[in-house]
């Protein structure tokens, strides 16, 4: 009964049945009325065993689902870790190793370009609007147009970073007061400081507990050491070539993921498929 419960033919006859607009329910009466497919019924030892074949296939599609599933998962954070390990290496640099700048030396901070919008005055449209993680809408208007990097300002994501907090983002855009906005000369400036602060431990610079906060003073007061543009366009390449890697894998294993579940619900609604009632009879 479990599995057929979970099928189109138990959730196409429940539909019509269903009330309540913010509470969905269906009572005892009207779940009565709903026809449950029996295989052989004028034969109940055979029916059984047919009943039992299709659950015994089911419990195995089920038991292989869960394990592609686990599998395919523990492959994505594999590969998340591996790409976060091979970064770090690229990025770490002995404290007395060559030159160190901070953010402010580097970038150019934009913030005070930035206009937030509440979401009732917006006017839409296919720009970007952005907020710390990312787009949060799109707007008619624009207030920078160029490839910029956006850090975080504030949110949880700075101490729990589920997210980058820094980002990049290129042509027409307009970015809220919850993002710094940084300008750099080159790409290889821009991903560089990008995938280094990405890559290490903001908790010094963040204030605040209940609503962490990096200001553009800690922001900019941060060290990063500054190798020689060649060898940044070099690491930046390198480190390009892995986030792509890890990208198209992140895309793909979780559709894989979605196919392999769609695939064992497929099966099951098959294994559901007996003649209709009138169809049996006739």
């Amino acid at each position: 009964m479990s599995y057929f419960f979970q099928t189109e033919l138990f959730q196409s006859q429940k539909k019509p049945h269903i009330t309540g607009t913010k509470v969905r329910r269906i009572y005892g009466d009207k779940l009565a009325k709903i026809h449950i497919p029996i295989p052989c019924p004028d034969n109940p030892q055979k029916s059984l065993e047919i009943q039992d074949e299709i659950v015994r296939i089911l419990d195995k599609f089920a038991e292989l689902t869960t394990e592609l599933t686990t599998e395919l998962a523990a492959e994505l954070t594999a590969r998340k870790k591996q790409y976060n390990y091979y970064r770090d290496g690229l990025l770490s640099f002995e404290d007395g190793a060559g030159e160190w700048k901070t953010v402010g030396d580097l970038a150019e901070n934009l913030d005070s370009l930035r206009k937030p919008i509440t979401s009732g005055l917006r006017d839409r449209g296919n720009i970007p609007y952005y907020g710390a993680s990312g787009v949060v809408d799109y707007v008619k208007d624009h207030i920078f147009d160029g490839d910029l990097l956006l850090v975080s300002e504030d949110g949880a994501n700075l101490l729990a970073r589920n997210t980058p907090i820094a980002f990049s983002i290129s042509g027409k855009s307009w970015v809220n007061n919850h993002a710094h906005v940084l300008k750099f000369e080159t790409y290889a400036e821009r991903k560089y400081v990008e995938y280094y602060l990405n890559s290490i431990d903001l908790t010094p610079y963040i204030s605040g507990a209940a609503q962490p906060k990096l200001n553009k003073k800690n922001l900019e007061s941060i060290g990063i050491p500054n190798p020689s543009l060649e060898q940044k366009m070099r690491t930046v390449a390198m480190l390009d070539k892995f986030e792509a890697l890890t990208n198209s894998l992140t895309e793909g294993l979780p559709r894989e993921i979605q196919l392999r579940q769609k695939q064992y619900e497929h099966y099951r609604n098959l294994l559901f498929s007996f003649p209709k009632l009138k169809e049996a009879e006739a």
